[in-house]
């Protein structure tokens, strides 16, 4: 019997009934008699790729990792920064992925086996505002899961077409104040990560950046290894050297923050 799909977009307002993402994710869920489900955010401008196209693709998988894109609305500096950053993130996740060491993904492009999701539900910490997404990964390494992921830079079956159909489009945060606000957001469900090469991953960011700290000048070191996650992008060196050199202090803020006053959706 062949699979069904049913896309699923917690709004808030529409279908929280003001609980939060991970109650409007399971009333949306819990509610779908689909096999095969593909979370969005209610803020990102959906892939192009049909379901039918979409379920060919996902094949035996029970996580598939799909590809996202980072606009910035206006322009600014604020935002390429963020667009840097976020790309550099989008080629780290496809790499790690590709090797069966995930470390990263996001609910706004994901693909998931509506069985797979209510199995991992009591592991997603509803406690939290947010993080569905990455416990749902974490689960599914653990239980050892068929994780597979499908990136603007990995080769799709012929009968798909180009990888953008199948890449959801994300917005910058316009100000300062949004962008830590929603980092923070991110940053407070840190210590409840429990999967190695999470871990791992988070550790060695955070000694880089304390090392940097310390002494400013090692950006140098790991430089060239930003510049291979988004080279051929069009960004130019002196914005990634820029971003660089503030992202010890923004990654800080971002984290404390976090921790200490975590947000909700």
């Amino acid at each position: 019997m062949a699979l069904t799909l049913a896309h699923i977009t917690p709004i808030r307002g529409v279908n929280d009934e003001g609980k939060g993402k991970k109650y409007a994710l399971h009333r949306l869920i819990h509610a779908s008699e689909a096999d095969v489900l593909w979370l969005h955010d209610d803020d990102v401008l959906l892939p192009e790729a049909s379901d039918a196209e979409a379920l060919q693709l996902f094949g035996d998988a029970d996580l598939m990792i799909l590809p996202l894109r980072m606009h910035a609305a206006h322009d600014t500096l604020i935002e390429r920064l963020q667009v840097i950053e976020y790309t550099a993130l989008q080629a780290l996740t496809i790499r790690t992925a590709e090797l069966g060491r995930a470390i990263l993904c996001s609910g706004a492009n994901l693909l998931v086996r509506r069985s797979v999701w209510l199995e991992a539900e009591p592991h997603l910490h509803p406690e939290l505002p947010s993080g569905d997404d990455m416990f749902l990964l974490e689960y599914c390494k653990r239980t050892g899961k068929r994780i597979t992921v499908s990136g603007e830079d990995t080769p799709l079956h012929d009968v798909c077409g180009n990888p953008e159909r199948f890449t959801a489009v994300v917005t910058a945060q316009p100000t300062l104040r949004t962008l830590l606000r929603q980092r923070m957001r991110w940053a407070g469900k840190a210590p409840h990560y429990t999967d190695k090469d999470i871990c791992l991953y988070g550790a060695t960011v955070a000694a880089a950046m304390v090392l940097q700290l310390l002494c400013p000048p090692l950006v140098l070191l790991y430089l060239p290894f930003e510049c291979s996650l988004i080279r051929g992008k069009g960004f130019a060196w002196y914005e990634v050297l820029l971003l660089a050199i503030v992202y010890p202090y923004y990654a800080l803020i971002s984290l404390v923050g976090g921790l200490l006053h975590p947000h909700r959706w």
